[in-house]
């Protein structure tokens, strides 16, 4: 409201919508509303229709009566449901561990100068700008027992004998999604590492080269530091997208051979959605929050503690 006098009598007169956005306040507000109503309505209340329906009897047809945790007891008494929690943390951990080294070895390659960088670079991305379960088919055809190019090849190098049966064998076929996964999240790390490689000025290298350090030192203790804290921004992502991935692994192997690539995700839609059971399988999607957070949380703190170094 603007104030003006009016012999001698205060008079209020209401302040144009346009003059409210220049109090940053206000502009704050406005900017925030939109992406506030975005986040309410595809996460906020789908994540509380789930708590709800976790904490129900709720199948296909049938609304259900409230349970507590009834659900979530029931599932962790399930060998499944063990089984899956660890074949989670087992895939998420060796495709980020092997995903930050092959991604950190190839920025740093790609950091040189070189004849065709900006096409090695393109070509570099397409492993992960192809649709997921394009590329995911075209990787089960690849390890089929009878038409498979891989066992083709090693065949005629003399390694192998027999064709193997590599989403057949429970610990192969654990192999092979942990193969493609990081095959498809490579490229990720490996540009937006190449991203903060080039934010570190060439003068620290250069001045730490005139000091003799070798190249090792040198990226030991300039490259890394400076590196490190968003090397632990692309983990999260990374560690995020990888725990609660579903299309690869359903694609491959569908969680089998014998339930050994079920993840958290696969089990949770076999359960909800493959045989009706909405609340169980409600309960096994929320299952993995927790240790998500937990994650999330340990990440966050690190990251921080990095960057105030």
């Amino acid at each position: 409201m603007a104030v003006t006098a009016v012999s001698g009598v205060e008079v209020r007169r209401p302040v144009p919508r346009l003059r409210r956005l220049e109090d940053e306040r206000w502009l704050a507000l406005a900017l925030l509303v939109p992406t506030a109503v975005l986040l309410g309505l595809f996460i906020a209340y789908p994540f509380f229709e789930g708590v709800m329906l976790a904490l129900s009897s709720s199948r296909v047809g049938i609304p259900g009566e409230f349970v507590g945790l009834k659900n979530f007891s029931k599932i962790w008494d399930d060998s499944i449901f063990r089984t899956a929690v660890w074949n989670t943390f087992w895939y998420t951990g060796v495709t980020t561990v092997f995903k930050l080294a092959l991604g950190l070895w190839l920025a740093m390659l790609l950091n040189r100068h070189f004849k065709g960088k900006a096409l090695v670079r393109a070509f570099i991305l397409l492993p992960f700008i192809i649709p997921t379960v394009l590329s995911t088919f075209a990787w089960k055809w690849m390890f089929d027992p009878t038409f498979s190019v891989i066992n083709w090849t090693l065949f005629h190098l003399g390694i192998i004998t027999t064709r193997i049966n590599w989403l057949g064998d429970p610990d192969l076929a654990m192999t092979s999604i942990i193969i493609v996964n990081i095959w498809r999240g490579v490229p990720f790390f490996a540009i937006s590492l190449l991203a903060g490689l080039q934010t570190i000025s060439p003068e620290l290298n250069e001045a730490a080269a005139i000091d003799g350090a070798r190249p090792w030192n040198r990226f030991w203790y300039v490259t890394w530091p400076l590196l490190l804290p968003v090397t632990m921004v692309v983990m999260l992502f990374s560690v995020i997208q990888t725990f609660a991935d579903f299309q690869l692994v359903y694609v491959m192997t569908g969680g089998g051979p014998a339930n050994a690539t079920q993840l958290f995700a696969t089990y949770a839609y076999q359960i909800g959605i493959g045989t009706g059971l909405l609340s169980e399988g409600a309960a096994i999607s929320l299952a993995m929050f927790p240790f998500l957070f937990i994650i999330v949380v340990v990440q966050l703190l690190y990251i921080r503690r990095v960057e105030t170094r």
